[in-house]
């Protein structure tokens, strides 16, 4: 049974709110630059500059400019590097069903049934009884969660699932069509008395729990005042499916857009609006890291700890 806990790990996201930034990190330049090294290279390329010179970083990234100057102009365009970035995200979301792909696809057919992703999950069970799992109730749950996810994503309703399709079984929040089971998922999450909406208490349990003697920090009364002022919109005291979908599918942020605004504004010397590679390669430790700006940025954390 642990292996199959294990494996359900990849489908079982609790929560999507929106779709993922591009690094974990905070994006503060005063603090080092880790949040660009992973929103320009991806999660996983940044990982292996980190492990280079200053000057084998430099060359990488020199290369990495002309592959992202598509018309050759000499210039890297907002528009250019919107889609590098976004381009660099997407392969982190291929590499992450690339990991899981080989789990599932038992037969090797280059595609997963649900019969192979279930079976792969939770076991061979007849009729999902679950008869040797101590809390029955929660595998039952996990499994009817994931067959509705599997059928949403499986667009053509034929039982088996593309990578296009398991990919959207993985990261529903990439999808539009899936869109209704991320915001079914959070109701179901978050709405403890199965009334179907959340509930100001529910809303604020989700976030906070006091240990005992706890007092409630401010940013709890904050979310109290935005539940009432803002998500509650119909002022009901709930939040329906379509005021949870407003809360958790907002306008879509578009952190590659930002990203390489937030690049060009930092480099662009001559503020013609784009920028060379000239310009780039004197700001390289923005774009990407090295061993000698890993060392600056731990020489800066010990100073802040001091």
């Amino acid at each position: 049974m642990l292996a199959v806990v294990a494996l359900a790990v990849p489908a079982q996201e609790k929560r999507v709110h929106h779709h993922a930034d591009l690094s974990d990190h905070a994006h503060d330049d005063g603090q080092g630059f880790q949040y660009d090294h992973e929103a320009f290279l991806g999660r996983e390329e940044a990982k292996s500059f980190d492990q280079l010179s200053p000057e084998e970083s430099k060359a990488k990234l020199a290369k990495i400019v002309e592959r992202i100057d598509t018309d050759k102009d000499g210039f890297v365009s907002h528009s250019e590097l919107h889609y590098w970035i976004k381009h660099r995200q997407r392969r982190y979301i291929q590499e992450n069903v690339d990991k899981h792909w080989k789990d599932y696809d038992k037969n090797q057919d280059g595609q997963i049934s649900w019969e192979e992703y279930k079976n792969t999950t939770y076991g061979y069970y007849h009729g999902e009884e679950f008869d040797d799992v101590e809390d029955k109730a929660t595998y039952r749950s996990m499994l009817l969660r994931d067959e509705r996810r599997f059928k949403t994503a499986d667009r053509d309703s034929d039982g088996i699932a593309t990578r296009e399709e398991f990919t959207a079984f993985l990261h529903p929040e990439e999808f539009d069509h899936m869109k209704s089971v991320v915001v079914q998922e959070t109701v179901e999450d978050i709405d403890k008395d199965g009334d179907g909406k959340v509930n100001l208490n529910e809303y604020i349990g989700d976030m906070f729990t006091p240990e005992e003697g706890e007092s409630e920090p401010d940013w709890v009364q904050t979310e109290r005042t935005h539940f009432s002022e803002f998500r509650d919109s119909n002022k009901d005291g709930y939040l329906d499916a379509a005021e949870v979908a407003h809360w958790v599918l907002p306008g879509e942020i578009d952190h590659a857009d930002n990203e390489a605004k937030h690049l060009i504004l930092e480099t662009d010397t001559d503020k013609d609006e784009k920028i060379t590679q000239k310009e780039i390669l004197a700001n390289w430790n923005m774009f990407v890291g090295s061993q000698a700006t890993n060392y600056g940025e731990d020489l800066t954390k010990r100073h802040d700890e001091l």
